[in-house]
């Protein structure tokens, strides 16, 4: 009886957590067909590369500002710059953008995995 009680409230916890997790976090297809990993790191999500060219790159960190929007910085990996950086969720889209002055942007849409 203990042991099925146990095991009940392990699996509770399980789905609890991820029921609390952050829409944002997870692995995402880029646009090149990387993939990277967005996990917490303090109160921010911090973005890591985890395929390809620039595998184990640390590529920036944002903060939830609600509405499914997200403001912080991201690196360029190929030259290591950095940009004011916005994510924005739809589903299992995000919409990165990193700009120069608020003005010059690039974006791209990743992919939930």
């Amino acid at each position: 009886m203990f042991r099925k009680v146990s095991l009940a409230l392990a699996a509770m916890l399980i789905m609890a957590g991820a029921a609390w997790a952050d829409p944002i976090e997870g692995n995402w297809k880029t646009e090149d067909g990387d993939t990277v990993a967005i996990s917490p790191c303090g109160a921010s999500f911090c973005m890591t590369v985890k395929t390809g060219q620039y595998a184990g790159q640390a590529i920036g960190s944002m903060k939830g500002t609600g509405g499914n929007k997200y403001k912080g910085s991201l690196t360029r990996p190929s030259n290591g710059k950095t940009y004011s950086g916005s994510g924005t969720l739809s589903g299992s889209t995000l919409k990165v953008s990193g700009c120069v002055l608020g003005i010059l942007c690039e974006s791209q849409t990743w992919h939930k995995l």
